[in-house]
Formats: structure tokens, C-alpha cells, sequence
């Protein structure tokens, strides 16, 4: 696999978190998952990589309330890089002001990584430019690298080609039975789609689950995905084990 290395000889992620959007079902506003970003960044920078965040269309990130530590709901106090993260000032200012992707090409990097949250499936899921900058890196021999919601987009990613990304690959998301716990732990439906039901419609791909709401992530070639929040941290290691140190 060809590679982009800086003077330095570091290898280069770029990590691609949502914008911040309204969800058409809740009404909620949506965004990126907080630990999708922050377990990945925590492991390619304990890596020796460099991390550049950037989103779709340029400018501040919000995350999903649910993913925040100090949310009221207490669902992710459990997750500690994110606290140190969001209350590190360093840190918190790589989400104010970020590049869109048109100001990127995604061929100086080794990998792109897609964080996933709600906003996925409102924002990147009909994104045509965002597609076509994933299908680049790919034919371009980048790792691709796609998380939980995020992973909608290998539902329309296509290749120059015209065939999808995932045509005779294996690879994973945001599975049914997770969207099912989840709708029954706010009370009502949250996504517009499930990407597992859309996976399985398309011809000549394999799509995977594993445990609900455990750490799952596979590797297919140049295309790594992980399965939900909890596979971050996994799908990111995945990406470290292609590219070396």
C-alpha cells in the first residue's frame, strides 16, 4: 500500500466527524459521537500519528447529548478519553472552526477515518461530494476507515467504476437489534432508515453484526468499519495494525 509521509516521517489520519443537523424523526438536534472521535484520535496519537479533524461542510462540530460524560441522562459517564478531551482546552478547539472537506485532498493522507453519531444519517447518507472524497482516498489505496452511523455511506459510495465500495467486501455497522434497544430506550423511532435492513438489499456484499452494544470492528482489504459507539477504539487499532507505527 502506497503511503503520504511528512518530514517527520508521521503517518497521517484525517478524521471526518458530522455536522451538526436536525434530526427529521425526533426533531432532536444531532451531530457527531463523542467517543467515535475522541477513542480513535486517543489511538492513533498514542501511535505517533498525526490527526487532523475536519467535517463535510466546514466549521464547528456539537456532539449528540447522549454521548457527552457530563450529560444529565449519565449514558456515557463511563467514558473518560471523552471527558478529558472535551475539558482539555487544546483539544476542544480541533471541533471550533474545522476545514470542510473540500479544502482537503484526501490522498495526502494514509487513512480517513468517518466517525459515526446521529447526524450520519441525516447529513452523509445523500452527501454526493462526501461519497466521491471517500471513493478518491479508497481507489487512491488509503485505508477508509467508517464507523456506526457514519457506515450509511457505503450504502451509495460508488467507484469510478460505477460499481459500490462494497461490492464483494465484508464489513459491518449500526445493526438492528442495537436500533431496536435504542427506540425502546427513548420511546419511540429515531432513525429515518436502518442501515442493516439497506445493507442487506444490496446485491453481491456481505454485512455483518456481531454482539449488541459490544466492540466489533473487521478489516476487508483497504476497508476497515466498525460496529457501533463501542468499536472506535477497535476499528481504529484496526487502521494502526495496516499502516504500522
Amino acid at each position: 500500500m502506497s503511503a503520504s509521509i511528512d518530514l517527520h516521517g508521521r503517518k497521517k489520519i484525517l478524521l471526518i466527524a458530522a455536522n451538526p443537523a436536525t434530526s427529521p424523526t425526533t426533531g432532536w438536534p444531532v451531530g457527531f459521537w463523542w467517543a467515535e472521535l475522541t477513542h480513535p484520535y486517543w489511538t492513533f496519537t498514542e501511535a505517533g500519528y498525526e490527526v487532523e479533524i475536519v467535517s463535510p461542510a466546514g466549521g464547528d462540530l456539537v456532539a449528540d447529548g447522549f454521548s457527552d460524560p457530563e450529560d444529565a441522562s449519565g449514558y456515557s459517564a463511563h467514558d473518560l478519553i471523552s471527558l478529558g478531551f472535551k475539558t482539555s482546552p487544546k483539544h476542544a478547539a480541533l471541533l471550533r472552526a474545522t476545514r470542510s472537506i473540500a479544502e482537503v485532498d484526501p490522498t495526502a493522507y494514509d487513512a480517513i477515518f468517518l466517525a459515526g453519531g446521529q447526524s450520519p444519517m441525516v447529513t452523509m447518507i445523500d452527501d454526493g461530494a462526501l461519497h466521491g472524497f471517500i471513493a478518491r482516498a479508497y481507489e487512491a489505496d488509503r485505508i477508509v476507515a467508517i464507523v456506526c452511523h457514519a457506515t450509511c455511506v457505503l450504502l451509495k459510495t460508488r467507484l469510478s467504476n460505477g460499481d459500490l465500495l462494497v461490492k464483494g467486501k465484508t464489513w459491518t455497522g449500526f445493526a438492528n437489534s442495537e436500533e431496536a434497544y435504542a427506540d425502546a430506550f427513548v420511546g419511540q423511532k429515531i432513525q429515518p432508515f436502518w442501515i442493516e435492513d439497506e445493507a442487506r438489499k444490496l446485491p453481491d456484499t456481505t454485512f455483518v453484526v456481531h454482539s449488541m452494544f459490544k466492540a466489533f470492528a473487521l478489516r476487508d482489504g483497504n476497508l476497515i468499519t466498525g460496529q457501533q459507539q463501542f468499536s472506535g477504539g477497535a476499528a481504529a487499532a484496526l487502521v494502526v495494525e495496516a499502516l504500522g507505527r
